[in-house]
């Protein structure tokens, strides 16, 4: 048998449990992950919560989790390409499986994970990675651009600052005072979001803010509209009302799902260009907890589950 995180209806972290369920067998194409880390998301908390049913349904009792990393155990005879049994892998889940002891996946979500790279940071890679780079490279930036982000301190946040400051534009981070030296540190400008906050951006940048990435949503698309940003160069992963009324844009993991893009900020956070903090690591029983603490929205860096620890980890007990 395998444990899982259930989701057993739409609520509060208390819809969530650990399941016994038969091992998967890898079916037609896929190989069969013996799981060590699975990321958690923003997303899925509002999935769960129902508050993107319409986008997202759920059918339940269901699975939980896209981002994954462990050792391949199995693979079906067609699983063409697919790393041999016991090699280090990571990928990601279509089917919100990931968060279990072992997860059937398509051979073609899978790469071989670097060998510099923790399983922490591997298995909670895809969704925050895919869509941070997919985002940015929406914009077109360039080294005359003064892009803004809100968020920036979150997990697709924090990613997209780094890309985005590699293409040679200025790039300004809108979250708490408290992550002012965060993103300070990766050489991104920091701007306090709250009241004012528009006069705050005009002021830090007197020649114009040229595109604006939205992982936060609440309002941040209209602020750019109000600072002149035009409907092209407004990327919003959050706000799907403002993708309809006003015709932005909503580039995201969908865009930039695929073992290329993994593959490429694997690569970078492995060799250190790019970092990605994790903020925690929970075994997978306690995975309400794990949730919760995410909730908060407080984080700098990802929050994981292991299959492995018997209580949770953080840096400065690592």
């Amino acid at each position: 048998m395998s444990r899982r995180v259930q989701l057993d209806g739409y609520g509060s972290v208390d819809q969530l449990h650990i399941a016994e369920v038969p091992i998967p067998t890898p079916g037609p194409g896929q190989v069969l992950v013996r799981v060590l880390a699975a990321g958690i998301n923003p997303g899925e908390s509002r999935i769960r919560r129902g508050e993107l049913a319409t986008r997202f349904p759920s059918t339940f009792p269901s699975g939980q989790g896209s981002d994954v990393a462990g050792l391949v155990a199995a693979a079906a005879p067609d699983a063409d390409g697919a790393p041999p049994v016991g090699s280090e892998v990571m990928g990601w889940s279509d089917e919100r499986s990931s968060q279990a002891d072992h997860v059937a996946l398509p051979a073609a979500h899978v790469i071989v994970k670097p060998p510099t790279l923790d399983f922490y940071r591997a298995g909670s890679m895809f969704v925050a990675g895919t869509t941070a780079y997919a985002a940015v490279r929406s914009l077109r930036l360039n080294g005359s651009d003064t892009l803004a982000v809100s968020g920036a301190a979150g997990g697709v946040g924090f990613l997209a600052v780094q890309l985005a400051a590699r293409t040679g534009a200025r790039v300004i981070g809108i979250a708490g005072q408290s992550s002012a030296a965060y993103l300070r540190s990766v050489g991104v400008d920091h701007v306090a979001y709250g009241d004012g906050l528009a006069d705050r951006l005009r002021d830090a940048a007197p020649s114009g803010i040229t595109a604006f990435l939205d992982t936060h949503g609440s309002g941040y698309v209209e602020l750019a509209l109000s600072l002149g940003v035009h409907t092209s160069r407004i990327d919003t992963i959050a706000d799907f009302a403002a993708v309809d009324r006003f015709g932005v844009r909503s580039v995201g993991n969908a865009e930039g799902s695929s073992t290329t893009v993994l593959s490429a900020i694997a690569e970078l956070v492995a060799w250190g260009a790019v970092r990605m903090p994790v903020a925690a690591v929970y075994p997978l029983q306690s995975v309400r907890e794990a949730y919760a603490e995410l909730d908060t929205g407080h984080t700098h860096g990802k929050i994981v589950l292991s299959t492995e620890l018997p209580e949770p980890l953080r840096p400065d007990n690592r």
